[in-house]
């Protein structure tokens, strides 16, 4: 008897939505899990942010309104302070990474399905959500294996 294909349903989040909680990043004093917040209680993605770190007790101070997204860098990194994502792994396709778990259970949850539905076209913004802006490598299903043990070592980071 088959089994029935895991089915995921692109809940339509923008890429941004994950900039709003807390990003998690490699901290620059001790390399150990640093977190980027919002300091008000605004929610837009260019608010100001602190960046702590448990570990060592660095905190530093972004106002807000500066951001810098680089489309092509050796290593993902976050738009307010550019430190390296913590939820990173590296395939022989590129980088696999996320902003923070809710991202990275999303990416999850794509990769493992083995039937994808995205919204109708003619819905609004179809083509900005996180999950359809993901690179064709990720798409496809000969990397899924590959790429599930890359979020496997992401999260294993945590």
């Amino acid at each position: 008897m088959a089994s029935s294909p895991v089915r995921f349903r692109d809940p339509g989040k923008k890429p941004y939505a994950f900039l709003v909680d807390a990003v998690l990043v490699r901290c620059p004093g001790c390399g150990g899990q640093a977190r980027i917040a919002r300091l008000a209680s605004e929610t837009y993605w260019w608010s100001p942010r602190r960046l702590t770190c448990v570990g060592c007790g660095l905190s530093r101070l972004n106002h807000g309104r500066v951001l810098s997204f680089s489309g092509r860098a050796a290593e993902p990194v976050d738009p307010w302070f550019g430190l390296p994502l913590w939820l990173s792994a590296r395939t022989r396709h590129g980088h696999v990474w996320a902003y923070n778990r809710e991202h990275l259970a999303l990416v999850r949850q794509f990769v493992q399905a083995t039937l994808r539905e995205r919204a109708a076209w003619y819905d609004t913004d179809v083509k900005m959500t996180a999950v359809a802006r993901l690179p064709r490598w990720m798409v496809k299903a000969g990397n899924c294996d590959e790429i599930l043990r890359a979020l496997g070592r992401a999260a294993a980071a945590c």
